[in-house]
């Protein structure tokens, strides 16, 4: 671990030293603490990009099209087979 001195406003200070206290930490371990989230941002979560598969296949309809709407006599009709 490095030493290092940093310089604050006193508004800063004494968030600081208040945050540091309500959380039972030193003040130094705060610092490192927000150093280490700001300088290693967690990645951002992939954006869910939904079902890309969908309409990329295509199928023979045959006399019963479209199968979408007729789905249950296209099922009777196979089961018949």
């Amino acid at each position: 671990m490095k030493r290092t001195q940093v310089q604050l406003d006193e508004a800063s200070y004494r968030a600081l030293k208040r945050k540091a206290f309500e959380r039972g930490v030193s003040m130094s371990a705060l610092l490192r603490e927000i150093l280490h989230e700001q300088l290693n941002p967690a990645p951002a979560p992939r954006r869910w990009e939904g079902f890309r598969f969908i309409g990329s296949g295509q199928s023979e309809q045959g006399s019963l099209a479209p199968v979408s709407e007729r789905h249950d006599e296209a099922l009777a009709e196979d089961f018949a087979r």
